[in-house]
């Protein structure tokens, strides 16, 4: 029966759990050999077998993490990251899939997802990603207001006004707009970008970053805005306020 969701599985007998993590995959070895591997490694796991049956727990539970399988039937794990990001859940996603092209890997960052593994893996390595998204996770504290020229970026509500205009962005493109803002008329590499947004650890090669700027880009000037963020030949990219001249 598809939509299925099971209980939750504790970690290890004893010990403090790591954390909450939500597999869902439609390949029930997979399932089982996670379920496993993670509750050796000290996390609790809840187990869902396709997208629908991951949104029926997710109304209920609150995971720490989630690894969704991007082809899992009813709803792929693209649809359900997509699903919760349009509804501001920003639960860290890490995405399994057989597919190892980029086009593949930007679809699935597009759609708010944190990591993105290919199978076959190494548990271990799973295992040291969970835990490098679970401490990547936003502190509760509330942020400061940052403002460059007419953009101002609320980071505890993670909303984006351009003048009298909000702006939506996906949660990798909030991202970037905060390191740009942060470092206003500082050239930014891709690798620096890279590795501030996406994590060291997340194999994307760098024209990823150029990607997803220009969807920054298409957002932010809208409706004819001028132009804020500046490509820097060979070197990476600079967001300049309309009054610094919009210097290259």
């Amino acid at each position: 029966m598809r939509g299925s969701a099971r209980q939750e599985v504790g970690g290890v007998t004893g010990g403090t759990s790591h954390g909450l993590v939500l597999v869902a995959d439609d390949d029930a070895a997979i399932r089982r050999s996670l379920e496993r591997g993670l509750r050796l490694s000290g996390f609790t796991v809840l187990l869902a077998e396709d997208g629908p049956g991951a949104l029926r727990l997710l109304a209920d539970r609150h995971p720490d993490v989630l690894v969704l399988d991007v082809s899992m039937p009813g709803s792929t794990g693209t649809e359900v990251c997509r699903d919760l990001r349009e509804r501001g859940d920003e639960t860290p996603v890490l995405m399994l899939s057989a597919l190892d092209e980029l086009a593949d890997r930007v679809a699935g960052l597009q759609a708010g997802a944190d990591d993105y593994l290919v199978k076959p893996f190494a548990l271990e390595e799973l295992v040291l990603r969970l835990h490098a998204l679970l401490r990547r996770r936003p502190a509760h504290a509330p942020s400061d207001v940052l403002r460059a020229g007419p953009l101002v970026v609320d980071e505890a509500t993670r909303q984006v006004r351009h003048g009298d205009a909000e702006v939506c962005l996906t949660r990798r493109e909030f991202e970037l707009l905060v390191q740009f803002v942060r470092n206003t008329g500082i050239v930014l590499t891709r690798d620096t970008l890279l590795d501030r947004v996406w994590g060291y650890d997340f194999e994307v090669r760098t024209d990823a970053v150029d990607t997803f700027v220009s969807y920054l880009r298409r957002k932010l000037e809208e409706g004819g805005r001028p132009r804020m963020i500046h490509t820097v030949r060979g070197v990476g990219f600079v967001l300049r306020a309309p009054d610094d001249g919009g210097r290259p």
